[in-house]
C-alpha cells in the first residue's frame, strides 16, 4: 500500500540508492519528488490499477493513469473531497522521461520522448502467440462479453505492431501484420493502409498518424464484468506484454451494468481514437434560443400593402412556427442574454425581421402529408469545378467557390447586382433625400453575376452574413478573405491558418465567422479583428466543415478524425465529443430549436445527435455516398440530405426527435437503442440526373432549394 511504499522509498534515499528508487518510483508510477504527503497516490484497489493524477487547470480532465477510469457509478468528485485532497495539483502525466536522474514531465510530447513507450519488453517471436492467445479467448468467451472485449483487437493490434517496427524487428511485424490486418473492422482499412507504410523505425519520426495513436488514448467502454474477465485472463497468463499495453496506450471507461449488444457498439465506435469518454458529454450545454428583441418598426406605407395592421404577422407567428413561439418567454435551456457580446441590431436589420415575420406567417406548414416543392439550382459547364456553395437567407442571392480561385455572386431573383458609386458621384447625392440607399447605387455596374477574384487556390468555402452586406470565403491558400456585397471588393484576408481552410461561416448574429482547417484546429473570428479570438484544438485530423449553434453561443466542428465536437464560444471548451461516424464528416446541421444536431459523413448515413444529454438517438440509412448538404425546414419539421449519390431525401424529423429514450440510465451508460429502421423515416427521394448534391437551403417559405454542378460523367 501507499505508507509501505513511501517508506520503502525513503529508505533507499536515505541509504543513498538513487538507481533503485528511481525504478521503484517509475514502476509505482509516483513522479512527485517530495516524499512526504505530495506524491502522486497509488490506488490501492487492485494490483492492475495505477496513480491517479491531477493534471493542470485547463489541461483536460482528471483520469485513472493505467487507463481505467474511477468507478462510473461515482459522480465526478468534488473539490472538497478526500480523493480530491489526495491528487496534487498541477501534476500532469502525460509523459515522463528521465534527464541526469530526474524524472521530467512534459505536457507536449515530441516524437522521441512519445516513441521511447515503445521501448522492447517482449520478445518479438511471441507477439503473434500472444496476440492470436488473447483473440482465441475472447472469441470462446461468452456472447455478451465477446462483443466488448472484440473491442481490443484494433488497439492492441496497431500498438504492438509499432512496438515492434520501432524496435526494428521488421520481419516480425511484416508478419504480425500479414497473418491479422484481415480480423479488423472495416471502417479501419484507410487506417491499416497508412500503417502498412510504416514498416523501419525511421517512418514513424514525423508520422503524425503514428502520434495521434500515440498521444491520445484509445478509449474503450466496457462493463466491470467484462473488464475483470479480461484482466483475470491477462493475469492467470502472465501475459505481461499485452497488459502492459492496455495499461500504457488504452483508456479503459468501466461501466456497472449489462454489457452493450454488438449493435450498440457498432453504433458508437470507429473514431480515430475510440469512443468518446462519458465524461466528456457530462457538461451542461445551454441549447435552448436566446429571446428575441422585442421591437416596434413603424412601417412604410409599400409595406403596410396586402395586410391590415403591423400586429397580424406577429399574431400569427406564434401559432405557425413552434420555435418562434419558444423566444416569447425565456427558453429555460437557453444562454443568459449576456453571456457573450452579440452586435445591436440595426435599423435595417430590425426591417429585415419584420419582413421575416410577415414571409413566416405566409409559410407552408411542412409534415409527411405536405412535402416541400425542391428548386434546383444546376451549375452548368463549370469546368473551373464548383468547390463551395451558399445561398443568402432570403435566397435573393447565391455564391459558388471554385477550384480556379474565384468566388462567383448570381442575383436568383429579378433585381440585379449593383455596386456603389465611386467618391467622387457619392459627394454629389443629396443625404437627406428619402431614396439615398438607392440613389448611391451605380445603375451602370448591375448584372447578374459577379466574380470575385483574390484567393490563390481553390475556394472550399463560402457563407454570406446575415444582413447580405458581407461574404465570407476560404480556400487552398490558408486564407479566409471578407468581401463587401456593396462594393463587390476585398475588404479583409485573415491568416491564421497555415494549410487548406476547409469550412467557414458566419455567426447567425453576424460579426463573428468561425473556420476550420488542415492544420486540425478550429478558430472563431470577429470580422473587426486580425487574429483569431478562440482557437479550438483538440481534432486529431482535418476540420472538415464548422458549425454555428443557432444561439451563437456553441460551434459544432466536423472532422476526419470521424468525430464531431461541439465547442463552447465563451470559454473554448470542448462541452461534447460525439462518435460513430465511420469516415470523415462532410455535413453538419442544428435543428431550429436548438436541441438537435444532424451530422452526415463518406458512410453515406447521417446521424442524429441530442445535444442536450449528448447521446445518439437516430440513423437514417438510404444514401449511398458522401452526404455534402444537410438542412432542417425552418420550423425543423423536415430534414434533408443532399449526396454525391446525385439524389436529395427527405425525413421526418418529427417522428424521429419523439418518444427519445433519454433515461439517467442511457445518458450515464451510453446504451442506446436506435430503431433497426430508419426506411419509415424517408419520405422521398428525388434524383438528379447527373449532379451531385452541394448545398441544401430552405426559404423562409420552406420551398427547398437545392445546388450542384453537372458533371457529364
Amino acid at each position: 500500500d501507499r505508507q509501505t511504499l513511501v517508506a520503502v522509498l525513503q529508505f533507499l534515499r536515505r541509504s543513498n540508492l538513487r538507481e533503485s528508487e528511481e525504478i521503484l518510483r517509475r514502476e509505482a508510477r509516483l513522479l512527485g519528488d517530495d516524499l512526504g504527503g505530495n506524491v502522486a497516490t497509488v490506488a490501492t484497489s487492485s494490483p492492475g490499477v495505477a496513480a491517479v493524477a491531477a493534471v493542470p487547470p485547463g489541461k483536460g480532465e482528471v483520469r485513472g493513469e493505467c487507463g481505467v477510469s474511477p468507478s462510473s457509478r461515482r459522480e465526478p468528485r468534488e473539490a472538497g473531497s478526500p480523493c480530491a485532497a489526495r491528487k496534487p495539483r498541477g501534476l500532469s502525466v502525460m509523459l515522463g522521461h528521465k534527464v541526469g536522474g530526474a524524472v521530467v514531465v512534459e505536457d507536449q510530447p515530441d516524437v522521441s520522448a512519445v516513441l521511447s513507450a515503445y521501448n522492447q519488453q517482449g520478445d518479438p517471436t511471441l507477439y503473434e502467440e500472444y496476440y492470436s492467445g488473447l483473440k482465441h479467448f475472447i472469441e470462446c468467451s461468452l456472447d455478451c462479453h465477446r462483443a466488448e472485449l472484440s473491442q481490443l483487437f484494433y488497439p492492441l493490434f496497431v500498438h504492438m505492431y509499432l512496438e515492434l517496427v520501432y524496435n526494428q524487428h521488421e520481419s516480425e511485424a511484416k508478419s504480425f501484420f500479414e497473418r491479422f490486418h484481415g480480423d479488423q473492422e472495416c471502417y479501419y482499412q484507410d487506417d491499416l493502409r497508412v500503417l502498412s507504410s510504416l514498416t523501419k523505425k525511421e517512418h514513424m519520426k514525423g508520422n503524425e498518424t503514428m502520434l495521434d495513436f500515440r498521444t491520445s488514448k484509445f478509449v474503450l467502454r466496457i462493463s466491470r464484468d467484462s473488464y475483470q474477465l479480461l484482466k483475470r485472463h491477462l493475469q492467470e497468463k502472465q501475459n505481461n506484454q499485452i497488459w502492459n499495453i492496455v495499461q500504457e496506450h488504452l483508456y479503459i471507461d468501466i461501466f456497472d451494468g449489462m454489457p452493450r449488444s454488438k449493435q450498440q457498439i457498432d453504433a458508437m465506435v470507429g473514431s480515430l481514437a475510440g469512443e468518446a469518454k462519458r465524461e466528456a458529454n457530462k457538461a451542461k450545454v445551454f441549447f435552448g434560443l436566446l429571446k428575441e428583441p422585442e421591437f416596434d418598426v413603424p412601417l412604410d406605407d409599400e409595406d403596410e400593402e396586402g395586410e391590415n395592421e403591423e400586429g397580424k404577422p406577429k399574431k400569427k407567428k406564434p401559432k405557425k412556427d413552434n420555435v418562434g413561439s419558444k423566444s416569447k418567454k425565456q427558453d429555460p435551456n437557453a444562454p443568459p442574454q449576456n453571456r457573450i457580446p452579440l452586435p445591436e441590431l440595426k435599423d435595417s436589420d430590425k426591417l429585415d425581421k419584420v419582413m421575416n415575420m410577415k414571409e413566416a406567417a405566409r409559410r407552408v406548414r411542412l409534415g409527411p402529408e405536405c412535402l416541400p416543392s425542391i428548386c434546383f439550382y444546376t451549375f452548368l459547364n463549370a469546368y473551373q469545378g464548383l468547390t463551395a456553395v451558399d445561398i443568402t437567407d432570403d435566397s435573393s442571392m447565391i455564391v459558388g467557390g471554385f477550384a480556379d480561385s474565384t468566388v462567383r455572386v448570381w442575383s436568383v431573383t429579378p433585381k440585379k447586382l449593383r455596386s456603389v458609386k465611386t467618391a467622387a458621384d457619392l459627394s454629389l447625392i443629396d443625404k437627406e433625400s428619402d431614396d439615398v440607399l438607392e440613389r448611391i447605387m451605380d445603375e451602370k455596374t448591375a448584372s447578374e453575376l459577379k466574380i470575385l477574384y483574390g484567393h490563390s487556390g481553390p475556394v472550399y468555402g463560402t457563407s454570406f452574413s446575415p444582413d447580405r452586406n458581407y461574404l465570407l470565403s476560404c480556400s487552398e491558400d490558408g486564407t479566409v478573405r471578407l468581401w463587401s456585397l456593396q462594393t463587390f471588393t476585398c475588404l479583409v484576408g485573415y491568416k491564421g491558418h497555415n494549410y487548406p481552410v476547409w469550412d467557414t461561416q458566419f455567426s447567425p448574429y453576424g460579426y463573428y465567422f468561425v473556420s476550420g482547417g488542415h492544420d486540425r484546429v478550429a478558430r472563431l473570428w470577429a470580422t473587426d479583428h486580425y487574429q483569431p479570438l478562440r482557437i479550438f484544438a483538440g481534432h486529431l485530423a482535418d476540420v472538415t466543415c464548422t458549425r454555428f449553434h443557432p444561439n451563437s453561443n456553441y460551434i459544432a466542428t466536423g472532422s476526419a478524425d470521424r468525430t464531431i465536437r461541439l465547442w463552447d464560444v465563451l470559454n473554448g471548451n470542448c462541452v461534447r465529443i460525439f462518435t460513430g461516424h465511420k469516415g470523415p464528416i462532410h455535413s453538419l446541421a442544428f435543428s431550429p430549436n436548438g436541441r438537435f444536431l444532424a451530422t452526415g459523413a463518406t458512410d453515406g448515413r447521417v446521424l442524429l445527435w441530442d445535444i442536450g444529454h449528448g447521446l445518439m438517438v437516430g440513423e437514417l440509412k438510404g444514401h449511398t455516398d458522401t452526404i455534402y448538404a444537410l438542412r432542417f425546414s425552418r420550423d425543423g419539421e423536415i430534414l434533408a440530405s443532399g449526396s454525391m449519390d446525385n439524389t436529395v431525401r427527405l425525413w421526418d424529423a418529427v417522428k424521429a426527435f419523439e418518444d427519445l429514450e433519454t433515461d439517467d440510465f442511457t445518458t450515464a451508460t451510453g446504451h442506446i437503442n436506435l430503431p433497426e429502421n430508419s426506411q419509415d423515416l424517408l419520405l422521398g427521394t428525388y434524383m438528379t440526373k447527373s449532379t451531385p448534391v452541394v448545398h441544401l437551403h430552405f426559404t423562409r417559405r420552406n420551398l427547398l432549394l437545392a445546388a450542384g454542378a453537372y458533371s457529364s460523367q
